[in-house]
């Protein structure tokens, strides 16, 4: 199994530190408002990523964290009255809600910055007594220059870094600090109404990248097999985490890091953003798009692509769906019937082939549009089969059962994608179904017609097999 590895930019051998076992920590929402489609892909594409590794039958400890306080948070609770902890509280209801309604898996911890607020202060502390950090007026800064790999991740020259970050430092904190790249590892208070703790520097509240480093050691110990999140977090945020990390404990961070697209919109496939104000959030989606079709939707592009929302693209992502679907139903129909079974070599040999393009694929750095397409590439085979004379059961079952696996690495349940709401008219397009059965047992074709254009009127389609008629919802 191959995985691409930001920091050398290359594919790299899977291989964790424990053999069966991966620590992964994910990059987790700043709870200030709901989540946008953007931080949604991140979720998905490493929950896609999670369920793989299970699928595998590794066993996975994901941690992503809450960062449940910083500038952006507190110029929100400021501008609708309330605090901070009171604003974090609603949005991470909302975010789990949301992430529950797309089945994201829930993480084996959460943890919030908040929560962590001795550990970071220990981390600090450390820092400064090893030389790396250093206290200025209330302030604490990390000497990125020390730190000897600064800008390997990212890719970025040092120098450049420095020049660049010199003209976006404003002069009081610039006199705070030794160097224009130092960042943030502690904020004093600077307003009597900001949210603060006691620490040894006065009372304050943690810079933004120090807290994944406390958060990801502290639960997975000083070097993890995985961390992710999205590409704007290269740089400074995963740069900085490494720089923090590595000079506390004195050991690799990360072995492999992975970095999921972007989501853009429109014609121009700009990037969406709350700062660019062009963002749409799951809040809003979920109430007109089925959550199963923008999951998938979301699922189905190899994570490190980037990803266009439109409404066409969740329309072709609403039909592949119900491909799938129509072939587990056909499925389903064939193995509840009382015919006998009839081995089918071919298609024994196609499910066996299948199972290995799927793996295959998902196994070089989780290529899932290559494995859907082996998927795809089967369904007319295997519904030819399933609605034959004589059909291989055996074979039909290893293939939904494959389906119902494949389809839950995507985070698509099989039973609730087969589940169909009951309605008030279901008893009369049953009535109108057998009446139609009639009319074509009588060789009624007209009648038949008329019935079968009624139905379609009323949104159902039909199909007929050896089995009798099947109907659903359009």
């Amino acid at each position: 199994m191959k995985v691409f590895n930001t920091l050398t930019r290359q594919k790299e051998e899977f291989k964790p530190l424990v053999p069966g076992q991966i620590s992964m920590y994910v990059c987790g929402p700043t709870v200030y408002n709901y989540i946008h489609i953007g931080n949604a892909r991140s979720a998905i594409a490493f929950d896609t990523i999670r369920r793989y590794f299970e699928y595998k039958g590794y066993q996975v400890k994901y941690v992503s964290n809450f960062t449940d306080v910083d500038d952006k948070m507190i110029n929100e609770a400021r501008a609708e009255g309330t605090t901070v902890p009171e604003l974090a509280e609603r949005y991470i209801k909302a975010f789990l809600e949301d992430t529950t309604a797309l089945n994201i898996e829930p993480a084996t911890l959460h943890p919030r910055a908040t929560h962590e607020i001795p550990a970071i202060i220990d981390f600090i502390q450390t820092l400064i007594d090893k030389g790396y950090a250093y206290e200025a007026d209330g302030d604490v800064y990390y000497r990125a220059k020390k730190f000897k790999n600064y800008g390997q991740l990212s890719d970025q020259d040092i120098d450049q870094l420095e020049e660049g970050a010199s003209k976006h430092v404003n002069d009081e904190e610039q006199d705070r600090k030794e160097d224009p790249i130092d960042f943030a590892l502690w904020k004093g208070q600077k307003e009597p109404d900001e949210i603060a703790w006691d620490s040894p520097w006065g009372k304050g509240r943690p810079g933004w990248h120090i807290e994944c480093s406390v958060m990801s050691t502290k639960y997975l110990g000083d070097t993890l097999d995985i961390h992710g999140g999205g590409q704007d977090l290269e740089f400074p945020h995963h740069e900085n985490e490494i720089a923090q990390s590595e000079a506390k404990t004195g050991h690799k961070f990360v072995n492999y890091w992975l970095h999921n697209g972007f989501v853009t919109v429109g014609k121009d496939e700009e990037k969406m953003s709350k700062s660019l104000h062009n963002f749409v959030t799951v809040h809003d989606i979920l109430q007109k798009v089925d959550p199963q079709v923008l999951r998938f939707f979301m699922a189905s592009v190899q994570y490190r692509s980037q990803i266009n929302y439109s409404e066409e693209n969740l329309a072709q992502a609403a039909n592949i769906l119900n491909r799938f679907k129509n072939t587990l139903s056909s499925i389903g129909y064939r193995l509840a019937d009382d015919t006998e079974s009839l081995a089918d070599a071919d298609l024994q040999l196609l499910v066996e082939e299948t199972k290995t393009k799927f793996d295959g694929a998902m196994d070089d750095d989780f290529n899932v549009q290559n494995a859907l397409t082996a998927i795809y590439e089967a369904l007319p085979a295997v519904n030819s089969n399933a609605n034959a004379p004589k059909a291989d059961k055996e074979a039909l079952k290893a293939f939904k059962d494959n389906l119902t696996a494949w389809l839950g690495v995507f985070g698509i349940d099989a039973d609730q994608l087969l589940a169909q709401e009951a309605g008030d008219d279901d008893a009369k397009i049953e009535a109108l179904i057998a009446e139609r059965s009639e009319a074509r047992k009588n060789k009624d074709w007209a009648k038949s017609d008329e019935i079968r254009d009624q139905l379609q009127a009323m949104g159902i389609a039909i199909k007929d097999t050896p089995q009798g008629t099947r109907w659903s919802r359009e």
